[in-house]
């Protein structure tokens, strides 16, 4: 398909990337989202806590980013949107993020797709919806990006269409993106969460996590070379990111996909641009807006943000 041409402009005053991101991360409340949880119990006996909104049998399920949560503006935004639409919607924590340590001492990663796939095959069960659509953002949207393609033409066909927000489809990149000096208010923000983590579980997990390799954590790189690859069987970082990125599973994708990248993402690297590719495929549709900086795309009306109309919009088109 070619690229999609986008109608995103960003707010005046938001003068750069970084504040694009940032105001929305941090200042962004919503208000009238009020989830009932509940603990799906997973084959390796670890849990998932499930975040939920009762509506029609048409459900969504959203996945959150890197250190995030279903209490983020940006799940909260899209939660409320499509509820409000009359949507159920499923707003699920990954391992170690609803605010209670997982089980294991393994936690989650960008390339996590079996949790999705438990996920959606928990919904296939329930046997009360017609349709079921999943969004992602950043993690969240690299994972279910790789989902998709794995599944390739034996997805289950109650899945209809997928819509992603700043996805990291090519991690090394991404992790050299983030290793930037302009970029160090995210990494410190990233390795304050998973240093307590890495903590907490190491006194649960003494002969699996040596806190002492904190000290030579400098990146996420650092971070994902210590601990996200050992700790889920990758022999290091760059094994990790070449085995999980979402890229080299789009072209395998059979239901229709939009992928939202905005061109000023100070997360995303340039192979998370791919031109050709979007020139090439049939079910997936690229949209890389000039702006919108990392989970941002705030300009929108009645406190609906533009990424929340634009998924609305892709998932009830007729495409």
């Amino acid at each position: 398909m070619p690229l999609l041409s986008s109608n995103y402009q960003k707010q005046s005053y938001y003068f750069n990337s970084h504040i694009e991101t940032i105001i929305p991360a941090v200042f962004r409340v919503v208000s009238g989202v009020n989830y009932q949880r509940k603990r799906l119990v997973l084959e390796d006996n670890d849990f998932l806590d499930l975040d939920y909104l009762e509506g029609n049998d048409k459900l969504v399920i959203l996945s959150h980013g890197l250190e995030g949560d279903t209490k983020r503006g940006y799940i909260k935004g899209m939660a409320k949107y499509f509820h409000q639409k009359g949507y159920s919607v499923l707003a699920w924590n990954h391992r170690s993020c609803s605010g209670e340590l997982n089980s294991l001492p393994r936690f989650y990663h960008s390339g996590a797709s079996e949790d999705l796939r438990s996920v959606v095959q928990h919904c296939v069960n329930e046997k009360k919806y017609s349709a079921i659509y999943l969004i992602g953002f950043s993690l969240g949207g690299n994972m279910t990006l790789k989902y998709l393609g794995e599944e390739g033409k034996n997805i289950h066909p109650l899945i209809k269409k997928s819509c992603v927000f700043s996805v990291p489809i090519h991690l090394s990149s991404c992790s050299k993106s983030l290793s930037k000096k302009s970029n160090w208010i995210y990494s410190d923000k990233f390795k304050q969460t998973l240093f307590k983590k890495i903590k907490e579980k190491s006194k649960k997990f003494p002969d699996h996590i040596n806190p002492e390799h904190l000290k030579k954590v400098r990146t996420l790189f650092d971070f994902d070379n210590f601990y996200t690859a050992p700790l889920h069987n990758f022999k290091d970082a760059e094994d990790y990111y070449e085995k999980c990125s979402s890229l080299p599973w789009i072209d395998k994708i059979s239901i229709p996909t939009l992928i939202v990248n905005a061109l000023n993402d100070p997360f995303l690297g340039e192979p998370c641009f791919p031109y050709d590719l979007a020139e090439k495929l049939e079910n997936v549709y690229f949209e890389f807006p000039t702006t919108g900086g990392h989970c941002g795309f705030s300009n929108g009306e009645k406190g609906i943000y533009w990424s929340e109309s634009r998924a609305g919009e892709f998932l009830e088109s007729e495409i």
